[in-house]
């Protein structure tokens, strides 16, 4: 699996934690201060520690993502799946470098207009900091060479011999739509939640009905208060987040989608644009997307490969 193509699917998952992070930026400026973990032990698996400082990052994470449950559960589980596959990336030599993920990284920033050190900054204010995200793609990155050297392939193709297969059998490029999104969020903490809510909603939606277009959704903003507005940029269909998929999909361009009551508030998508497009890219996301929904491959050894490395894995929870 190439740095490229790791980091497409690390952007089209996980493109709702940087709404978040972006979100969150101007609140943790406004505050000025910067997140500090106590350093202790928390989990040792096979010789990997993992600290309670590792845990609240992860946490964060998890929170961005908009996960639900005991999240500090959750991210010591996630801690623990990692350092068991990065003992077996270490024993079978497959770890990327360090160039490697440092250029994924650069092309995640890239993709949501951003620099690297603006993403660096984003990461570190939100609590999860760079050298955290990092890591993550790292192991994004080398647990798929580590179970092609167990089972191989297993028939999974690159785009090229994905799009070249399909030519050859008789098709035509597939093509899929191309948005470029904005998100409005309309900000309701958590202690006034109940008593403002509803004139949010009202407020958000008298938004939407002057809305015109994305260039003037900033100015629309300016009388209002704790209003956030995100160039999400280009999002191809498939990648849409799950919960905003049909309402997008059934959104004219130049429209803007009903509102939804989320974690953080009142949120709707404006449709800047949007376009159907035919290249290698939109290629690969179609044809991942349908990989995923039959849930063909490798998916049955992978699942078996981490289990025999877990019950081999010597864990120590302090």
């Amino acid at each position: 699996m190439n740095g490229s193509r790791v980091t497409d699917q690390i952007a089209g998952r996980f493109r709702v934690i940087l709404l978040a992070l972006c979100t969150m930026l101007a609140a943790t400026l406004v505050a000025g201060t910067s997140p500090t973990y106590a350093n202790k032990i928390a989990i040792v698996v096979n010789k990997t520690v993992i600290t309670t400082g590792d845990i609240d990052r992860r946490t964060k994470l998890l929170r961005l993502q908009r996960t639900k449950g005991n999240l500090r559960k959750q991210a010591e589980d996630q801690l623990i799946e990692e350092a068991i596959k990065m003992s077996e990336a270490r024993r079978l030599r497959a770890i990327v470098s360090d160039a490697q993920v440092n250029q994924s990284f650069a092309r995640f920033a890239k993709s949501n207009k951003l620099s690297t050190k603006q993403m660096s900054q984003v990461l570190s204010q939100a609590g999860v900091g760079a050298d955290h995200f990092k890591q993550f793609i790292r192991v994004q990155m080398s647990w798929p060479r580590v179970v092609t050297a167990r089972y191989g392939s297993q028939g999974k193709m690159s785009t090229e011999e994905l799009v070249s297969k399909m030519l050859e059998l008789g098709g035509e490029k597939p093509s899929t739509t191309e948005y470029i999104l904005q998100q409005v969020v309309f900000v309701v903490p958590k202690s006034k939640r109940n008593s403002i809510l509803s004139k949010r909603k009202r407020e958000a939606d008298q938004m939407r009905g002057r809305f015109v277009s994305c260039d003037s959704t900033r100015q629309l903003a300016k009388g209002l208060r704790d209003v956030s507005v995100i160039d999400l940029g280009r999002v191809m269909q498939p990648a849409l987040p799950r919960d905003w998929k049909p309402l997008v999909e059934k959104t004219s361009e130049g429209r803007t989608t009903s509102t939804r009551v989320t974690d953080r508030g009142v949120e709707f998508l404006a449709i800047c644009s949007s376009k159907q497009v035919s290249d290698d890219l939109a290629a690969e996301m179609v044809f991942r997307s349908e990989a995923s929904q039959n849930n063909q491959g490798g998916g049955a050894n992978e699942k078996k490969y981490l289990d025999e490395l877990r019950k081999q894995a010597r864990i120590s929870r302090r």
